[in-house]
Protein backbone atom coordinates (compact mmCIF):
# COMPACT_ATOMS: atom_id res chain seq x y z
CA UNK A 1 0.00 0.00 0.00
CA UNK A 2 0.94 3.23 -0.76
CA UNK A 3 2.68 4.91 2.56
CA UNK A 4 -0.41 6.64 4.46
CA UNK A 5 1.68 9.53 5.75
CA UNK A 6 2.33 11.22 2.51
CA UNK A 7 -1.07 11.64 2.50
CA UNK A 8 -0.99 13.03 5.87
CA UNK A 9 1.80 15.50 4.49
CA UNK A 10 -0.32 16.12 2.03
CA UNK A 11 -3.22 18.17 4.28
CA UNK A 12 -0.55 18.83 7.22
CA UNK A 13 0.80 21.58 5.19
CA UNK A 14 -2.65 23.33 5.14
CA UNK A 15 -2.62 23.25 9.11
CA UNK A 16 -3.17 26.38 10.23
CA UNK A 17 -0.16 27.88 12.79
CA UNK A 18 -2.58 28.84 16.19
CA UNK A 19 -0.96 31.36 18.51
CA UNK A 20 -0.79 30.60 21.96
CA UNK A 21 -2.57 33.35 23.57
CA UNK A 22 -5.82 31.78 21.48
CA UNK A 23 -6.17 29.44 24.28
CA UNK A 24 -5.42 30.93 27.54
CA UNK A 25 -5.79 27.26 29.24
CA UNK A 26 -3.49 25.51 26.93
CA UNK A 27 -3.74 22.98 24.27
CA UNK A 28 -2.69 19.29 25.94
CA UNK A 29 -1.65 16.38 23.49
CA UNK A 30 -5.59 14.96 23.11
CA UNK A 31 -6.11 18.97 22.40
CA UNK A 32 -3.90 19.24 20.30
CA UNK A 33 -4.98 16.45 18.14
CA UNK A 34 -8.59 17.08 18.34
CA UNK A 35 -7.47 20.40 16.37
CA UNK A 36 -6.28 18.53 13.53
CA UNK A 37 -9.25 16.47 13.73
CA UNK A 38 -10.89 19.02 13.17
CA UNK A 39 -9.18 20.65 10.72
CA UNK A 40 -9.07 17.05 8.50
CA UNK A 41 -13.18 15.56 8.71
CA UNK A 42 -14.95 18.19 5.98
CA UNK A 43 -17.48 19.49 8.95
CA UNK A 44 -18.24 22.76 7.20
CA UNK A 45 -19.50 20.98 3.83
CA UNK A 46 -22.22 18.88 5.39
CA UNK A 47 -23.55 20.89 8.09
CA UNK A 48 -24.89 24.30 7.72
CA UNK A 49 -24.25 27.44 9.71
CA UNK A 50 -26.76 28.48 11.95
CA UNK A 51 -30.17 30.32 10.82
CA UNK A 52 -33.15 31.88 11.81
CA UNK A 53 -36.44 31.14 9.81
CA UNK A 54 -38.97 33.96 10.39
CA UNK A 55 -39.51 35.22 14.07
CA UNK A 56 -38.05 33.78 17.11
CA UNK A 57 -34.86 32.82 18.82
CA UNK A 58 -32.06 31.90 16.64
CA UNK A 59 -30.95 28.09 15.47
CA UNK A 60 -28.18 26.59 17.73
CA UNK A 61 -24.81 26.52 15.78
CA UNK A 62 -25.34 22.88 14.24
CA UNK A 63 -21.17 22.94 13.01
CA UNK A 64 -20.33 23.71 17.11
CA UNK A 65 -22.63 20.37 17.72
CA UNK A 66 -21.42 18.17 15.82
CA UNK A 67 -17.76 19.19 16.35
CA UNK A 68 -18.95 18.60 20.34
CA UNK A 69 -20.24 15.04 18.86
CA UNK A 70 -16.62 14.52 17.64
CA UNK A 71 -15.37 15.58 21.03
CA UNK A 72 -17.49 12.74 22.38
CA UNK A 73 -15.95 10.19 20.23
CA UNK A 74 -12.52 11.35 20.67
CA UNK A 75 -12.00 11.53 24.58
CA UNK A 76 -14.54 9.02 24.74
CA UNK A 77 -17.12 10.65 27.03
CA UNK A 78 -19.52 7.87 27.86
CA UNK A 79 -22.94 10.05 27.75
CA UNK A 80 -23.53 13.00 26.60
CA UNK A 81 -24.11 14.70 29.79
CA UNK A 82 -20.94 13.68 30.39
CA UNK A 83 -19.72 15.65 27.59
CA UNK A 84 -21.96 18.94 27.99
CA UNK A 85 -20.76 18.80 31.87
CA UNK A 86 -17.06 18.63 30.45
CA UNK A 87 -17.43 21.16 27.62
CA UNK A 88 -18.61 23.94 30.75
CA UNK A 89 -15.31 23.53 32.71
CA UNK A 90 -13.06 22.68 29.92
CA UNK A 91 -12.05 26.29 28.50
CA UNK A 92 -10.03 24.85 25.53
CA UNK A 93 -12.44 22.26 24.54
CA UNK A 94 -15.31 24.81 24.40
CA UNK A 95 -12.96 27.13 21.97
CA UNK A 96 -12.33 24.54 19.63
CA UNK A 97 -16.22 22.79 19.05
CA UNK A 98 -16.96 26.84 18.38
CA UNK A 99 -18.15 27.84 22.08
CA UNK A 100 -16.68 30.85 23.53
CA UNK A 101 -18.35 31.38 27.03
CA UNK A 102 -20.37 29.06 29.01
CA UNK A 103 -23.54 30.42 28.44
CA UNK A 104 -23.46 29.45 24.84
CA UNK A 105 -23.37 25.58 25.31
CA UNK A 106 -26.61 24.26 24.90
CA UNK A 107 -29.33 22.53 26.95
CA UNK A 108 -28.94 19.04 26.32
CA UNK A 109 -32.39 18.88 25.34
CA UNK A 110 -30.70 20.54 22.10
CA UNK A 111 -28.03 18.49 22.23
CA UNK A 112 -30.56 14.97 21.75
CA UNK A 113 -32.72 17.10 19.06
CA UNK A 114 -29.54 18.07 17.13
CA UNK A 115 -28.10 14.00 17.52
CA UNK A 116 -31.60 12.43 16.62
CA UNK A 117 -30.89 14.95 13.37
CA UNK A 118 -27.64 13.98 12.88
CA UNK A 119 -28.83 10.32 12.68
CA UNK A 120 -31.53 10.54 10.37
CA UNK A 121 -29.58 12.59 8.01
CA UNK A 122 -26.54 9.91 8.28
CA UNK A 123 -24.12 12.76 8.13
CA UNK A 124 -21.70 10.37 10.16
CA UNK A 125 -21.79 7.88 6.85
CA UNK A 126 -21.21 11.21 4.79
CA UNK A 127 -18.54 12.46 6.40
CA UNK A 128 -16.84 8.94 6.59
CA UNK A 129 -16.92 9.11 2.29
CA UNK A 130 -15.69 12.07 1.93
CA UNK A 131 -12.57 11.23 4.09
CA UNK A 132 -12.25 7.87 2.13
CA UNK A 133 -12.22 9.90 -1.31
CA UNK A 134 -10.02 12.16 -0.50
CA UNK A 135 -7.20 10.13 1.45
CA UNK A 136 -7.58 6.68 0.54
CA UNK A 137 -9.51 6.53 -3.06
CA UNK A 138 -5.72 6.93 -5.20
CA UNK A 139 -4.14 4.63 -2.84
CA UNK A 140 -3.41 1.00 -3.34
CA UNK A 141 -4.41 -1.24 -0.58
CA UNK A 142 -2.89 -4.73 -0.38
CA UNK A 143 -5.56 -6.23 1.99
CA UNK A 144 -8.98 -5.43 2.93
CA UNK A 145 -9.63 -7.27 6.07
CA UNK A 146 -13.41 -8.25 6.73
CA UNK A 147 -14.88 -8.63 10.45
CA UNK A 148 -17.29 -7.86 12.51
CA UNK A 149 -17.20 -6.95 16.24
CA UNK A 150 -19.91 -7.20 18.86
CA UNK A 151 -21.50 -3.97 20.06
CA UNK A 152 -23.74 -4.07 23.53
CA UNK A 153 -26.72 -1.82 23.62
CA UNK A 154 -28.86 -0.79 26.62
CA UNK A 155 -32.45 -1.16 25.20
CA UNK A 156 -34.83 -3.94 24.75
CA UNK A 157 -34.45 -6.54 21.80
CA UNK A 158 -37.16 -5.56 18.97
CA UNK A 159 -39.26 -8.06 17.62
CA UNK A 160 -37.92 -8.18 13.30
CA UNK A 161 -40.06 -6.10 11.48
CA UNK A 162 -43.08 -7.90 9.15
CA UNK A 163 -42.48 -8.21 5.96
CA UNK A 164 -45.02 -6.72 3.96
CA UNK A 165 -47.82 -8.59 2.42
CA UNK A 166 -47.15 -7.73 -1.45
CA UNK A 167 -43.41 -8.86 -0.72
CA UNK A 168 -44.29 -11.79 0.49
CA UNK A 169 -43.21 -15.01 -1.45
CA UNK A 170 -45.87 -17.59 -1.70
CA UNK A 171 -44.56 -20.78 -0.27
CA UNK A 172 -43.81 -23.52 -3.10
CA UNK A 173 -46.36 -26.77 -3.54
CA UNK A 174 -45.64 -29.51 -1.20
CA UNK A 175 -44.65 -32.55 -2.91
CA UNK A 176 -45.30 -36.16 -1.82
CA UNK A 177 -42.58 -37.73 0.20
CA UNK A 178 -40.70 -40.38 -1.27
CA UNK A 179 -38.65 -40.73 -4.53
CA UNK A 180 -40.10 -38.43 -7.49
CA UNK A 181 -42.07 -40.58 -10.21
CA UNK A 182 -39.87 -41.60 -12.95
CA UNK A 183 -40.24 -38.40 -15.35
CA UNK A 184 -40.85 -35.80 -12.86
CA UNK A 185 -38.33 -33.74 -11.41
CA UNK A 186 -38.13 -32.08 -8.22
CA UNK A 187 -38.68 -28.48 -7.49
CA UNK A 188 -35.86 -26.46 -6.89
CA UNK A 189 -35.20 -24.58 -4.04
CA UNK A 190 -35.61 -21.13 -3.46
CA UNK A 191 -32.30 -19.21 -3.54
CA UNK A 192 -30.38 -18.34 -0.53
CA UNK A 193 -29.69 -14.53 0.62
CA UNK A 194 -26.06 -14.97 -1.24
CA UNK A 195 -27.33 -16.48 -4.31
CA UNK A 196 -29.79 -13.22 -4.65
CA UNK A 197 -26.90 -10.74 -3.35
CA UNK A 198 -24.60 -12.21 -5.88
CA UNK A 199 -27.18 -12.39 -8.71
CA UNK A 200 -28.17 -8.14 -8.18
CA UNK A 201 -24.77 -7.16 -8.68
CA UNK A 202 -26.54 -3.83 -9.59
CA UNK A 203 -28.30 -3.63 -6.44
CA UNK A 204 -25.37 -3.20 -3.89
CA UNK A 205 -27.18 -0.04 -2.21
CA UNK A 206 -30.67 -1.28 -1.92
CA UNK A 207 -29.04 -4.84 -0.07
CA UNK A 208 -26.76 -3.19 2.56
CA UNK A 209 -30.43 -0.98 3.63
CA UNK A 210 -32.75 -4.36 3.72
CA UNK A 211 -30.19 -5.80 6.22
CA UNK A 212 -31.74 -5.97 9.56
CA UNK A 213 -30.70 -3.52 12.10
CA UNK A 214 -33.17 -4.00 15.37
CA UNK A 215 -31.93 -4.63 18.03
CA UNK A 216 -31.70 -8.31 19.62
CA UNK A 217 -29.77 -10.91 20.69
CA UNK A 218 -26.29 -12.27 19.50
CA UNK A 219 -23.94 -14.97 19.90
CA UNK A 220 -20.36 -15.96 17.94
CA UNK A 221 -17.17 -17.81 19.32
CA UNK A 222 -14.59 -15.21 20.56
CA UNK A 223 -10.58 -15.64 19.90
CA UNK A 224 -10.64 -18.62 22.63
CA UNK A 225 -13.37 -20.60 21.15
CA UNK A 226 -15.75 -19.89 23.57
CA UNK A 227 -19.14 -18.90 22.63
CA UNK A 228 -20.16 -15.50 23.92
CA UNK A 229 -23.60 -13.69 23.55
CA UNK A 230 -24.80 -10.20 23.95
CA UNK A 231 -27.67 -8.17 23.76
CA UNK A 232 -27.24 -5.18 21.04
CA UNK A 233 -25.98 -4.64 17.55
CA UNK A 234 -23.15 -5.65 15.28
CA UNK A 235 -20.75 -3.22 13.52
CA UNK A 236 -19.12 -4.83 10.56
CA UNK A 237 -16.13 -3.02 9.42
CA UNK A 238 -13.90 -3.40 6.41
CA UNK A 239 -10.20 -1.97 7.07
CA UNK A 240 -7.10 -1.40 4.97
CA UNK A 241 -3.57 -1.91 5.93
CA UNK A 242 -2.76 -0.67 9.37
CA UNK A 243 -6.38 -0.59 10.07
CA UNK A 244 -7.53 2.46 8.06
CA UNK A 245 -11.62 2.03 8.54
CA UNK A 246 -13.21 2.37 5.04
CA UNK A 247 -16.60 0.94 5.42
CA UNK A 248 -18.86 0.56 8.48
CA UNK A 249 -22.20 -1.19 8.40
CA UNK A 250 -24.29 -1.55 11.52
CA UNK A 251 -26.54 -4.72 11.66
CA UNK A 252 -28.52 -6.25 14.26
CA UNK A 253 -26.30 -8.66 16.47
CA UNK A 254 -28.36 -11.73 15.11
CA UNK A 255 -27.14 -11.36 11.42
CA UNK A 256 -24.21 -13.86 10.68
CA UNK A 257 -21.12 -12.37 9.19
CA UNK A 258 -21.26 -13.62 5.79
CA UNK A 259 -24.76 -11.95 4.99
CA UNK A 260 -23.32 -8.16 4.26
CA UNK A 261 -19.90 -9.47 3.07
CA UNK A 262 -20.90 -9.90 -0.42
CA UNK A 263 -22.82 -5.75 -0.79
CA UNK A 264 -19.53 -4.71 1.53
CA UNK A 265 -16.94 -6.53 -0.79
CA UNK A 266 -18.56 -4.73 -4.11
CA UNK A 267 -18.97 -1.16 -1.84
CA UNK A 268 -15.56 -1.35 -0.76
CA UNK A 269 -14.50 -1.95 -4.31
CA UNK A 270 -16.06 1.32 -5.57
CA UNK A 271 -14.30 3.16 -3.14
CA UNK A 272 -10.62 2.58 -3.45
CA UNK A 273 -8.57 -0.11 -4.64
CA UNK A 274 -7.28 -3.47 -3.31
CA UNK A 275 -5.65 -6.94 -3.87
CA UNK A 276 -6.34 -9.46 -1.46
CA UNK A 277 -9.21 -10.12 1.00
CA UNK A 278 -8.75 -11.30 4.24
CA UNK A 279 -11.72 -13.05 6.23
CA UNK A 280 -12.02 -15.28 9.06
CA UNK A 281 -13.96 -18.80 8.83
CA UNK A 282 -17.12 -17.34 9.06
CA UNK A 283 -16.93 -16.07 5.82
CA UNK A 284 -16.61 -19.47 3.91
CA UNK A 285 -18.71 -19.39 1.10
CA UNK A 286 -18.09 -20.08 -2.60
CA UNK A 287 -19.85 -17.05 -3.53
CA UNK A 288 -17.93 -14.36 -1.23
CA UNK A 289 -15.18 -16.00 -2.93
CA UNK A 290 -16.45 -15.73 -6.39
CA UNK A 291 -17.28 -12.43 -6.15
CA UNK A 292 -13.58 -11.37 -5.26
CA UNK A 293 -12.48 -12.97 -8.05
CA UNK A 294 -14.63 -11.00 -9.92
CA UNK A 295 -13.55 -7.98 -8.59
CA UNK A 296 -10.17 -8.79 -9.91
CA UNK A 297 -9.02 -9.64 -6.15
CA UNK A 298 -7.48 -12.88 -4.49
CA UNK A 299 -9.63 -14.29 -0.96
CA UNK A 300 -7.93 -15.46 1.40
CA UNK A 301 -10.29 -17.06 3.88
CA UNK A 302 -9.73 -19.71 6.69
CA UNK A 303 -11.37 -22.57 6.41
CA UNK A 304 -15.04 -23.25 7.71
CA UNK A 305 -14.79 -26.80 10.38
CA UNK A 306 -18.39 -27.28 8.42
CA UNK A 307 -16.27 -27.97 5.29
CA UNK A 308 -14.49 -31.01 6.40
CA UNK A 309 -10.91 -31.50 8.15
CA UNK A 310 -9.36 -28.44 8.14
CA UNK A 311 -6.25 -27.43 5.34
CA UNK A 312 -3.66 -25.25 6.33
CA UNK A 313 -3.19 -22.33 4.31
CA UNK A 314 0.07 -22.02 1.74
CA UNK A 315 2.72 -20.65 3.03
CA UNK A 316 2.66 -17.25 1.10
CA UNK A 317 -1.25 -16.65 2.01
CA UNK A 318 -0.64 -17.55 5.75
CA UNK A 319 1.93 -14.77 5.53
CA UNK A 320 -0.31 -12.90 4.35
CA UNK A 321 -3.26 -13.61 6.72
CA UNK A 322 -1.41 -12.51 9.44
CA UNK A 323 -2.60 -8.71 8.49
CA UNK A 324 -6.16 -9.29 9.75
CA UNK A 325 -4.31 -7.97 13.11
CA UNK A 326 -5.37 -4.56 11.51
CA UNK A 327 -8.85 -5.38 11.99
CA UNK A 328 -8.61 -6.68 15.86
CA UNK A 329 -6.77 -3.62 16.22
CA UNK A 330 -9.67 -1.35 14.63
CA UNK A 331 -12.17 -3.22 17.00
CA UNK A 332 -9.90 -2.76 20.24
CA UNK A 333 -9.71 0.83 19.28
CA UNK A 334 -13.20 1.27 19.14
CA UNK A 335 -13.98 -0.10 22.14
CA UNK A 336 -11.49 0.72 24.44
CA UNK A 337 -10.76 4.54 23.76
CA UNK A 338 -13.14 5.67 20.67
CA UNK A 339 -17.09 5.02 22.36
CA UNK A 340 -17.58 1.00 21.35
CA UNK A 341 -18.21 0.14 24.61
CA UNK A 342 -20.95 3.27 25.30
CA UNK A 343 -23.81 2.77 23.45
CA UNK A 344 -25.75 4.28 25.78
CA UNK A 345 -28.88 5.53 22.71
CA UNK A 346 -31.84 3.52 21.49
CA UNK A 347 -32.95 2.63 18.35
CA UNK A 348 -30.20 1.42 15.61
CA UNK A 349 -29.87 4.67 13.33
CA UNK A 350 -28.81 6.59 16.57
CA UNK A 351 -26.30 3.63 17.53
CA UNK A 352 -25.31 3.22 13.95
CA UNK A 353 -24.32 7.54 14.13
CA UNK A 354 -22.56 6.88 17.73
CA UNK A 355 -20.55 4.19 16.14
CA UNK A 356 -19.30 6.21 13.31
CA UNK A 357 -18.07 9.26 14.86
CA UNK A 358 -16.05 6.75 16.26
CA UNK A 359 -15.25 5.50 13.24
CA UNK A 360 -14.11 9.02 11.96
CA UNK A 361 -11.73 9.43 14.89
CA UNK A 362 -9.92 5.95 14.02
CA UNK A 363 -9.41 7.15 10.58
CA UNK A 364 -8.25 10.39 11.64
CA UNK A 365 -5.82 8.65 13.93
CA UNK A 366 -4.45 5.78 11.55
CA UNK A 367 -3.84 8.43 8.96
CA UNK A 368 -1.99 10.83 10.94
CA UNK A 369 -0.23 7.60 12.27
CA UNK A 370 -0.98 8.60 15.93
CA UNK A 371 0.49 5.73 18.39
CA UNK A 372 -3.14 3.28 19.78
CA UNK A 373 -4.76 4.82 23.20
Amino acid sequence: MCSLSHSWDGFQQCLFDVPEEAFPDGLTRLHGQFMWLLEVVPVRQFVDSPWRLGRGRRQKDRRALLCAFLAKAWFNFPTTVALRDRLLVDRTLRQLCGWEQRREVPSEATFSRAYAAFARSKVGDELHAALVAAHASKLLFWHISRDSTPIPARERPQAPDPVPAATVTPPPPKRQRGRPRKGEEPPAPPPTPLQQQYAAADQTAQQLAALPRACDWGCKKNAEGKKVSWKGYKLHVDTGDDGLPLLAVTTSASLHDSQPAIPMARTTAQRVTSLYDLMDSAYDAELIKQTSYDLQHVPIIAQNPRQGPKLPLEPDRAERFKKRSGAERFNSLLKDCHGGRTVRVRGATKAHAHLMYGVLAIFVRVLAGWPDG
